[in-house]
């Protein structure tokens, strides 16, 4: 397990050495299990989503609302990139 040093307030440290004692466990223990309820709130017990990690992305351009999910647009893309091709070969 790796170390870190960590910086707080008097009246949180206060908090966590009253959670310890209340848990019977030690202070890093109740920090490690705090952050892990917080982190997994925030991206869910398995990490970041994709979408969190493109959240700046989504949205920034501009098309249909369904353009992901509708196959009608991916066919129409398909069969005009076959309809260049064939005018290519002439």
């Amino acid at each position: 397990m790796k170390t870190m040093s960590l910086k707080m307030p008097a009246p949180m440290m206060a908090k966590l050495e009253a959670a310890a004692r209340k848990r019977g466990r030690s202070k890093s223990e109740v920090v490690r299990d705090c952050l892990d309820q917080g982190l997994d709130a925030q991206f869910g017990p398995k990490g970041p989503s994709c979408a969190d990690l493109a959240g700046d992305l989504i949205g920034s351009v501009e098309g249909p609302g369904d353009l992901s999910t509708n196959k009608k647009y991916l066919e129409d893309a398909i069969l005009e990139d076959a309809k260049r091709e064939r005018k290519n070969l002439r």
